[in-house]
């Protein structure tokens, strides 16, 4: 099991940790910032410092794997292949040795995890501005995307000033959580069609954007900003009909 700092605080860029685990899925520690992949928001990359000061690049993160497939408590912190290839060989040694019980401080991209917290708000902006169920998304640095299971047309200017309005008027945005009995009760607050939040531990993870005035609020595992203030100049760069039932927006950092 990792645990998961990154779900109290999305500042938190760094810590010390203990190896738990080196297998061919990446190298597991005991508690991690490494957001991984899922619910839409891709992994995050960064470093392993090492105890002489080396460093190990992390190109990805993922949720560890059971042999059947389903995912466990573990968070797999993914080297190069060639790298993880070496540190699974027996034979493995320098320049760069690491092996389970040893401590490492693992540092994110910090500039990269925060475009993506920038765009992950936004895009629960968007989901309070075109009141449609999404089937699919995807959080990246560079972008975001939001597929809406609707057939109405929506126009691009219309929605970046919408979105503009939101983050001007610095809503405050905080991780709460509810009950399974509590999101059974408001079924609404889910608005995924394609993605269920995780039960089974008596807390389900939240969202919410505004205080006095509620803006959004809805499950959510993901990395967010702490104001929609600090989401910045955001703007639809791209509207696209995929089916005859979805409508794609994509959303992009406005030109400085």
């Amino acid at each position: 099991m990792t645990q998961d700092l990154f779900r109290q605080d999305a500042y938190l860029f760094e810590t010390t940790a203990t190896v738990t685990a080196i297998t061919p899925q990446g190298i597991v520690l005991d508690r991690t910032v490494f957001y991984p992949l899922g619910g839409g928001q891709a992994g995050d990359s960064g470093v392993l410092v090492l105890a002489d000061g080396a460093q190990m690049d992390i190109v990805d993160t993922r949720k560890g794997k059971a042999e059947d497939g389903s995912f466990t408590a573990a968070i797999a912190h993914q080297p190069a292949p060639e790298v993880l290839a070496k540190l699974l060989s027996p034979d493995f040694g320098a320049p760069v040795a690491l092996k389970v019980g040893d401590t490492v401080t693992a540092r994110i991209d910090g500039p990269r995890r925060h475009r993506m917290m920038r765009f992950h708000t936004a895009s629960h902006l968007l989901c309070h501005i075109v009141p449609k169920l999404v089937n699919g998304c995807s959080i990246t640095p560079d972008y975001a995307r939001i597929d809406f299971n609707m057939t109405e047309a929506l126009d691009k200017e219309a929605l970046s000033a919408a979105i503009a309005e939101l983050v001007a008027a610095a809503y405050p945005v905080t991780v709460g959580a509810i009950t399974d009995a509590e999101l059974d009760a408001n079924p609404a607050l889910v608005k995924s069609m394609s993605v269920q939040p995780p039960r089974g531990s008596g807390q389900i993870r939240t969202i919410r954007i505004g205080a006095e005035t509620l803006i959004d609020l809805q499950p959510c595992g993901g990395t967010h900003v702490a104001n929609t203030a600090e989401i910045g100049a955001v703007i639809v760069t791209k509207i696209e009909k995929k089916s005859a039932m979805t409508r794609r927006v994509v959303l992009g950092f406005a030109a400085p």
